[in-house]
């Protein structure tokens, strides 16, 4: 009844922080794409940039933390695609770019690697 392992506990746990993470994007790309069919300008925009620029931010605080258990190296190419992100992110709030394609995409990325679509 209660002979799950420690190991088959912590996978468990790992596993749903990936699929909340992975939903929490799917949830920006939604917003997002929104924002691409209304304008760069419009309310939706401002919406799923500020959605955006708050989840990037928390998984830029958890990579930098010492607690995540991700190797060092992918740790280090996940902070830069968010600072990537983030920097986009300004760039569209700022009218800058207008095109929503790339920091949709490399959501989309990110989601799809969480929920393993990706190998």
């Amino acid at each position: 009844m209660y002979s799950q392992s420690y190991a088959e506990t912590a996978e468990e746990f790992g596993a749903n922080d990936r699929q909340n993470e992975a939903e929490a994007l799917n949830i920006v790309i939604s917003k997002l794409e929104m924002a691409r069919a209304s304008g760069a300008n419009s309310p939706e925009a401002a919406d799923a940039l500020f959605y955006t620029r708050r989840l990037w931010a928390y998984f830029l605080e958890n990579l930098a933390g010492e607690e995540n258990a991700l190797p060092e190296n992918t740790r280090a190419e996940l902070i830069s695609i968010g600072i990537w992100v983030l920097k986009e992110a300004e760039r569209l709030r700022q009218g800058e770019v207008e095109s929503f394609d790339g920091i949709i995409d490399i959501n989309e990325i990110i989601r799809d690697s969480l929920s393993g679509k990706i190998a």
